[in-house]
């Protein structure tokens, strides 16, 4: 029971009413408070409490000062004695309750393992539903509680793994898993070794060695609807005891189980590497296009050393150049600004933003051809791009001209003439003309790097999804199964409108609105340090760094809950 109680609730949920004042008439004393107690909690939990700390301290005072009776008395009431023991009968009788039967104990876990356990493994709320339970048949929930939950889950993990292990057994899967763990198999209790890894630092050989990882797990022949009848919180908890089992420890179980937990623990995996491999890309790609930035931008500031008083030193030309304007350069302007000067000033005004980017073409070019191209067949032959859109899809229609070249050599610089391919959408105006020559054929490189940009950016806009994954599986996925029978319910849910031009609509006001507040805040200052910018010639809006936030208001509440049930302790208390 929750320790802290306010006024209000007490007075709801502690008051004693008429028919309780007739129980206590014939009590005083300590018994008197303690069985007004005993009457309250069994009112408000459905049991009694085991403990006399289990009653919030806030509830005796109260009920004391009811009865008239000291709040200290209640430590002398004695849960074991006989008076405790006819107090809970006389209050089963008055609430009309029955102490519960072996039968009861039998009808409870079958209950459970039935309808709780293959959709909640939480002991604490397995525990909570039975009390809810019992509340609703009018049975005292017995004593042996604990081990009503264990019978249930015990019941509900053989029943559930039965179904997996028969229908790998029967389509000879589970021999491809047993093998997995069978004595002096090296090379399966490699791949299990391997699929526990997870990747390692963002790079190409990791990405090239999740491609390996996932390819061999496929190859031991899960089906995707293998777990349809399990729910997600049971497949996460044999996973998670798969993982941490050896070899021994998975022969030591029975076949049934051995199976069904390889089979958890790898269609898991399975998943799992799909989404990290995608990972791999996502950052890959954009931690190929950050570095060749920085190292241009190393490049250009070495190159460049800034000149001061350019408005004075284009006077000084300006008046050399009309004061003597039949005299060749060297004579009548190297005297008034050195050649030196003019040479700082040609490399300054060169390092612009449309050099930048040309130079970070060239290099992301360069890395891209001699290092990271050879991740691209694999990642092709792997993950399976999908796409929902079928009227407008770019992207998608330029990963099937990559597919279609990715076992052409890399000498071949050009697509063919008759090779429809997408420009807009997937190769920004910027890229344009290092993509196409100038005489429209499209070169190869540039427009597989433009590809990747485009496919990460449409990766993370979930415009595309990938097939087997899990957080990148397909968006549809994430409706829940009755999501078309009962869209009323789940739209009036999410408070959102029906109608999706009203949706829209409504967007657009709040997105209008909360621009125009920035763009007034950010011209009178009130913006509270944000600002916008520029980085690299494009827009950048900097925000400062947060402050320290107040201390919430329930933390000193546990903390002195804390102190008040174990005493004080060394841990520091700073959040």
């Amino acid at each position: 029971m929750r320790q802290e109680w306010s006024p209000e609730e007490l007075l709801a949920s502690w008051t004693l009413v008429d028919g309780d004042w007739d129980l206590v008439a014939n009590k005083s004393g300590s018994t008197r408070l303690g069985f007004s107690l005993m009457l309250k909690f069994f009112e408000s939990e459905g049991r009694f409490p085991d403990l006399l700390e289990e009653v919030p301290q806030a509830a005796v005072e109260y009920v004391a000062g009811l009865v008239e009776v000291p709040a200290a008395d209640f430590t002398k009431y004695d849960l074991t004695s006989r008076s405790a023991k006819n107090h809970r009968k006389q209050i089963r009788e008055a609430l009309k309750f029955r102490p519960a039967t072996r039968a009861d104990e039998e009808e409870l876990i079958a209950w459970l393992a039935d309808e709780v356990c293959p959709v909640e493994l939480v002991e604490d709320r397995l525990r909570e539903a039975l009390l809810v339970e019992c509340r609703e048949r009018t049975i005292e929930p017995p004593g042996r509680i604990d081990r009503i939950v264990t019978a249930a889950q015990t019941r509900a993990g053989r029943r559930s793994a039965h179904g997996p292990s028969s229908a790998l057994a029967a389509g000879g899967g589970g021999a491809r898993l047993l093998a997995l763990v069978t004595e002096g198999s090296e090379a399966g209790v490699a791949l299990l070794a391997a699929l526990k890894r997870d990747p390692g630092a963002v790079g190409l050989d990791s990405l090239l060695t999740e491609t390996i990882k996932l390819n061999d797990v496929r190859k031991l022949g899960l089906s995707d609807g293998l777990f349809a009848d399990c729910s997600e919180k049971l497949l996460a908890t044999w996973r998670a005891r798969a993982i941490k089992m050896y070899p021994s420890d998975f022969r030591d179980t029975a076949e049934d189980v051995r199976i069904t937990l390889l089979a958890a623990l790898c269609s898991s995996r399975q998943a799992e590497i799909t989404d990290a491999l995608v990972d791999l890309l996502v950052a890959l790609v954009q931690k190929i296009n950050a570095r060749a930035e920085r190292r241009v931008e190393r490049q250009l500031t070495a190159e460049l050393k800034k000149v001061r008083g350019k408005e004075g030193i284009l006077f000084k030309l300006a008046d050399a150049a009309i004061g003597k304007p039949d005299e060749i350069v060297r004579t009548a302007l190297y005297p008034v600004v050195g050649e030196k000067t003019l040479r700082d000033l040609v490399a300054e005004a060169k390092a612009n933003e449309k050099v930048f980017k040309a130079k970070v073409r060239t290099t992301l070019r360069s890395s891209y051809s001699s290092y990271y191209r050879q991740m691209l067949p694999p990642l092709l032959n792997t993950l399976g791009f999908k796409c929902n859109n079928t009227a407008y899809r770019p992207v998608m229609d330029a990963m099937k001209l990559l597919a279609k070249y990715a076992d052409i050599d890399g000498k071949t610089r050009f697509y063919d003439a008759a090779d429809e391919v997408p420009m807009d959408g997937v190769v920004r105006k910027d890229w344009r003309e290092a993509v196409v020559d100038d005489k429209g054929k499209v070169e190869r490189i540039p427009y597989e790097l433009c590809v990747l940009v485009a496919l990460r950016e449409a990766i993370r806009r979930r415009e595309i999804y990938i097939e087997g994954g899990l957080r990148w599986r397909n968006p549809e996925d994430d409706l829940p199964g009755d999501f078309e029978a009962t869209r009323t319910v789940h739209y009036a849910a999410i408070r959102q409108p029906m109608d999706p031009q009203a949706f829209i609509t409504d967007l657009k006001e709040r997105m209008t609105s909360g621009l125009d507040r920035l763009s007034a805040a950010l011209a009178d200052g009130s913006a509270g340090g944000v600002k916008v910018t520029t980085r690299h010639g494009e827009p950048w809006i900097t925000v400062p760094k947060l402050e320290k936030l107040d201390e919430p208001t329930g933390l000193q509440a546990l903390k002195d809950e804390v102190v008040r049930r174990w005493g004080a302790s060394s841990t520091s208390w700073t959040c």
